[in-house]
């Protein structure tokens, strides 16, 4: 039995997907039942609790061989990261430990090190999070995964909105900056592998797509596959941290002065190919993924 947390989540139901595809049995963590039906009818067990709620995780995992964590927060809080990504993760190692996982796959994200763990709390919660399950002595994979893209969620979708909508697509900073973005089935894949294949037994790995663009690559790419034709505005970093100071108060920003900071953090691109050779699994194209969701 897998236990799956943020199993209802973007890239969280093509996991569970794909695992139920490969006749594992999956058991998800939900917290309410009712917006778990697609897990439900894909055969998957429901389980009530949160990763804030210790004892609901216990029960979680108790027969579980293997844990496939994914939840996390992109806005909120220090508080709110510390409580819900890094000690919601350091309890469930603890149940894990205790029930005797086998193994524990963690969903990070790329960017995330030691240099970066201070730079904003989404970093500082990934890295602990890494941290908890490489110190547990449970066999663990680790992932972090660039951009992930779908046609039914995630940023492309945000993507695809502003560009069929503003008349100028506005691009943040001078748009050199290269990012590399992976198909959110080609992430399930890699999930899905990791359960069992030896050879990933406690390593990290980074996970990106074939093909690396800059920003300004990227929106010419998107704009051509919609078929969209405006021009695009860069907007200085400088311009944008005055908008997310403001935007910041919504309940649910655009973006945020963080967002804005690991950004300038660089390019977001994987350092080596280690997961491509461990995993040998293929990959869908940049062209590709935009076609598919436009």
């Amino acid at each position: 039995m897998i236990l799956v947390t943020g199993g209802t989540g973007f890239v969280g139901q093509k996991i569970v997907h794909e695992l139920r595809a490969r006749e594992h049995d999956v058991r998800c963590l939900v917290r309410d039942r009712g917006r778990a039906s697609k897990l439900a009818a894909w055969g998957c067990e429901l389980v009530e609790g949160d990763v804030t709620d210790a004892a609901s995780l216990r029960a979680a995992v108790r027969g579980c061989d293997v844990v496939i964590h994914l939840v996390a927060i992109l806005t909120g809080s220090r508080q709110e990261f510390e409580r819900i990504m890094e000690q919601g993760t350091r309890d469930l190692v603890t149940a894990a430990k205790e029930e005797g996982v086998r193994r524990f796959v963690l969903m990070s994200a790329l960017g995330t090190s030691e240099e970066t763990r201070d730079l904003v709390p989404y970093f500082h919660a990934k890295w602990e999070m890494e941290q908890a399950v490489k110190a547990s002595g449970i066999e663990h994979v680790v992932f972090r995964p660039s951009f992930v893209f779908g046609p039914d969620g995630g940023i492309l979708a945000t993507f695809k909105r502003l560009a069929r909508l503003m008349p100028v697509t506005p691009i943040v900073g001078n748009g050199k900056q290269r990012i590399q973005p992976i198909w959110g089935e080609d992430v399930a894949a890699y999930f899905a592998a990791a359960v069992d294949k030896p050879e990933a037994a406690n390593r990290t790995f980074e996970l990106g797509g074939p093909d690396v663009v800059t920003w300004d690559e990227l929106w010419t790419k998107l704009k051509r596959a919609l078929g969209v034709r405006r021009p695009s505005l860069h907007v200085p970093m400088g311009v944008m941290r005055v908008q997310a100071t403001v935007l910041e108060r919504l309940p649910n920003p655009p973006v945020t002065r963080d967002q804005l900071k690991m950004l300038e953090a660089g390019d977001n691109v994987v350092s080596s190919n280690d997961a491509v050779e461990t995993f040998k699994l293929p990959l869908v194209p940049l062209d590709d993924q935009l076609r598919r969701a436009a």
